[in-house]
């Protein structure tokens, strides 16, 4: 997904010669329809390819792969993923992450009932 957000479409070779360490091609072209299958890519014929692209916004997909990992891993618990996510960095943010985070959080409490 990556590679295509990057170049707004690409087709299986394109996709295939920008993975590092790739699978074979014809794995590519599988993950490739199952990922449309699953609704997150469309294609359009070009000859005798097909050119795949997103059917969303990165924004918008990289939301609701992120609502999916926290349901998945953390039980729905957004402080547990943000917790792991923040143990993950040794705890290390910078000054501009923890202002950037404690803005969102002000934000959150004050739209909060």
């Amino acid at each position: 997904m990556d590679i295509i957000f990057a170049r707004g479409e690409a087709t299986a070779a394109v996709v295939h010669e920008a993975l590092p360490n790739a699978p074979g091609y014809s794995a590519v072209r599988a993950l490739l329809r199952i990922l449309e299958e699953k609704g997150h890519l469309t294609h359009r014929e070009d000859g005798p390819r097909y050119v795949f692209m997103p059917t969303e916004p990165r924004a918008q997909a990289s939301k609701s792969a992120l609502r999916r990992v926290v349901q998945t891993f953390f039980d729905g618990s957004l402080s547990s993923a943000v917790a792991a996510l923040v143990d993950a960095e040794g705890g290390k943010l910078s000054a501009e992450e923890l202002k950037r985070i404690e803005a969102i959080i002000k934000a959150a409490k004050s739209k909060s009932p």
